[in-house]
């Protein structure tokens, strides 16, 4: 147990899978009291009896960050039963890959955005003040090697976490002179549902072929995420070795448009 998180607030949404309910395991097992936000409550709950039955405190919510009042009355019940949020990690997000002409304006666009995006932004707007009466407080906030690198098929959701990036760096300089931390961490490929829920991508499914020892694991994200709620930092990209791709890409954008466009691009649209 860390006594750096031993009694703190947490609360994650998007926790009924992947990186937020291995993060809620390993929060709680740190001494905290694990808030699980989400929207399917059957995950939630048996996710709550896990974590309660090894002796850690974990505590169910429900929650659908777009709807607007929901994020209000549910984040207002946590602070008048706890007292405090001490760490939000904003975890909530899914992504719908294809052509953009073949994205469906609903609900692989407007959905896409109102969760990865306009609702991260919202829970932090509620959140917040509360962390800025105390003076203290950490904000995580879940993007992607997605938002420092965009890829043909990935633009909506590029577009949303190149978004989550500039609201993070913006709110990082805003809040840190008052106290609260700011973070932003960017994994890449990792074993989750996110392919489970991407769309009717079957170019993608079918013809992109990673080879296994590029996935992390979900609880490894996980770890990393709690690692930086104990030492807040700026960002952090998941792997290490995704640095030198972002630089190749900062330093030489033309080069990976060509690669791009005949590794992938012109041979899928020909499929």
């Amino acid at each position: 147990m860390s006594e750096k998180l031993a009694n703190k607030v947490v609360l994650i949404t998007g926790a009924s899978s992947g990186f937020g309910a291995d993060a809620a395991r390993l929060f709680a097992k740190e001494g905290c009291s694990v808030i699980l936000a989400a929207r399917r409550m059957d995950r939630l709950n048996a996710l709550a009896e896990q974590i309660q039955a090894e002796g850690y405190k974990a505590f169910v919510v429900s929650l659908d960050v777009t709807e607007q009042s929901q994020i209000e009355e549910t984040i207002q019940g946590v602070l008048d039963k706890f007292g405090r949020i001490d760490v939000l990690f904003n975890n909530a997000g899914f992504g719908r890959l294809d052509w953009l002409e073949c994205l469906d304006p609903a609900v692989d666009i407007d959905l896409q955005i109102d969760v990865n995006l306009r609702g991260l932004i919202q829970v932090t707007r509620v959140v917040l003040p509360s962390m800025l009466e105390r003076g203290s407080g950490t904000i995580i906030n879940m993007s992607s090697v997605s938002g420092l690198i965009a890829a043909p098929m990935y633009s909506i959701y590029a577009a949303t976490k190149y978004g989550v990036r500039g609201f993070n760096d913006a709110l990082r300089r805003e809040v840190a002179p008052l106290g609260v931390r700011v973070c932003g961490i960017y994994p890449g490929p990792a074993v989750t549902e996110f392919s489970q829920h991407t769309g009717n991508d079957n170019v993608i499914k079918e013809n992109i072929k990673a080879p296994g020892w590029i996935y992390m694991t979900s609880e490894y994200v996980a770890r990393r995420t709690v690692d930086l709620a104990k030492h807040p930092r700026r960002s952090l990209i998941l792997p290490w070795w995704f640095r030198p791709i972002l630089a190749f890409d900062m330093l030489f954008p033309g080069l990976v448009d060509w690669f791009l466009k005949v590794t992938v691009v012109k041979r899928l649209h020909k499929l």
